[in-house]
């Protein structure tokens, strides 16, 4: 890969500025440009300098005017410009290791990339990342960035992450944290393995680099069935995702006292495993752990909540409708459902899916296959609609995680399918049939 352009947006300041499709950009204001970081941070500035190469081999520069922040309107091969970097690791708990034979090729490609996680919001564990990268992280400032961290035992990380080295990213943590970098961070606990006083001691670590460590979500490690020949590995129960909730809610109190802030939770399924109640939507701060699921289905309730607030019980009737989702989050959406019956006329019906693809103890919607939402609710009283929640989507696409589509779901069940953004507001008006930006959004 290369910072060789592929094409010129029309009207934009790079087209006005007379950079041509075929061109190499070498540098912007002096700074040499080697990927999407540099290209971002030096291309901020109203006024720029561009070093080209034309195909020749001959360079010229051009001066650019735009406003402040606005793209120059370049294209690469890649929105990288370089090729994405694969994870160097073997971790015990990696999702896609558990992944079936035959999937689509990109579900297998495992991402440890610090670019993208400034860009994307991916998770990396630091352990591939060069020098000259990291302290590019600290010139440029670039944060926040997302740190899986698991364990800050050096002896424990290095097993968990099967990289004999696992420890030298906890170095690099402690350097960005002085230098002003901000991190959010998450640790897959397994049980017996990386909770209890390993857990513990992680938290104390961890909170010894706050504010550079912003906050820390606990997430139960996920399992598939399709684990032959990879570490044993056991799901948490009742009682152990109890001890480790009770764990992280009494060290998040203390840290609330110290810091102002909690810096750690689990994550909702964690609740979910344990029979405990989800708690009040205070107690989630600004929802920094959203994305890992903490604290998802309080704010999704609450924003349901002050959505159907500013619903008018007069309204006419709506469309008999259904949903599906995971088993785990089952019980919250048929909540939300019969709320919304009890205060205008609707008649919705929730399907929890189980997971037969990855195995039943894959229980989050997310990972809810097209297969099987067709296998079980074939033949069921589905109404007019069927919603959908659009995280069983590939992001920006109609394709469920096994390959089936949108249209195969509608066609082979019979009825209108409608992906649900994970949002209160987009879910109450999509049971009240109301256009985009309706309502319910007062």
């Amino acid at each position: 890969m290369s910072t060789k352009i592929q094409s010129v947006d029309a009207g934009s300041p790079a087209e006005r500025a007379g950079v041509h499709a075929g061109e190499t950009l070498l540098e912007i204001n002096g700074h040499r440009v080697v990927d999407v970081l540099d290209y971002k941070f030096h291309g901020y500035d109203p006024r720029l300098t561009l070093t080209l190469r034309a195909e020749n081999g001959t360079t010229r520069t051009v001066r650019l005017r735009k406003r402040e922040g606005e793209d120059m309107g370049l294209n690469f091969e890649t929105y990288l410009m370089d090729c994405a970097r694969s994870c160097a690791n073997k971790c015990i708990f990696c999702f896609v290791d558990q992944l079936p034979k035959g999937m689509r090729d990109t579900l297998y490609f495992k991402d440890d990339d610090a670019r993208l996680s400034f860009l994307m919001g991916n998770y990396i564990t630091l352990t591939n990342l060069s020098d000259r990268e990291a302290q590019r992280i600290i010139d440029l400032h670039i944060s926040p960035i997302n740190v899986s961290v698991h364990a800050t035992d050096p002896a424990l990380r290095s097993m968990l992450l099967g990289f004999p080295n696992g420890g030298r990213g906890l170095e690099l943590m402690r350097r960005f944290a002085e230098n002003g970098i901000t991190m959010n961070c998450q640790i897959v606990s397994c049980p017996g393995i990386n909770d209890g006083p390993a857990l513990r001691k992680s938290m104390e670590d961890l909170a010894g680099m706050y504010p550079g460590v912003n906050s820390v979500s606990i997430v139960p490690v996920g399992l598939t069935r399709h684990r032959g020949g990879l570490y044993p590995l056991e799901p948490y129960q009742a009682d152990t995702a109890a001890a480790v909730v009770d764990m992280v809610e009494a060290y998040g109190a203390d840290c609330k006292e110290r810091f102002g802030t909690t810096v750690f939770w689990c994550s909702d399924e964690f609740y979910l495993k344990a029979g405990r109640d989800i708690p009040a939507d205070e107690y989630y701060e600004d929802y920094t752990q959203l994305e890992n699921g903490v604290g998802m289905l309080r704010l999704l309730r609450t924003e349901f909540d002050a959505a159907l607030g500013l619903m008018d019980p007069t309204e006419k009737p709506v469309s008999p409708f259904s949903t599906a989702c995971g088993t785990s989050a089952a019980p919250w959406i048929r909540e939300i459902v019969d709320r919304a019956a009890e205060k205008c006329h609707t008649k919705g019906t929730v399907y929890p899916i189980l997971n037969d693809f990855f195995g039943h103890s894959v229980n989050v919607s997310g990972l809810v296959t097209g297969g099987d939402l067709i296998r079980q609710l074939r033949g069921r009283e589905l109404g007019e609609r069927l919603l959908l929640p659009v995280n069983m989507l590939r992001h920006g696409e109609d394709v469920f995680l096994d390959d089936v589509t949108l249209a195969d779901v509608e066609r082979e069940l019979g009825v209108k399918v409608t992906p649900v953004n994970q949002d209160g507001f987009d879910l109450c008006d999509a049971i009240f049939e109301y256009h985009e930006g309706g309502r319910s959004h007062g």
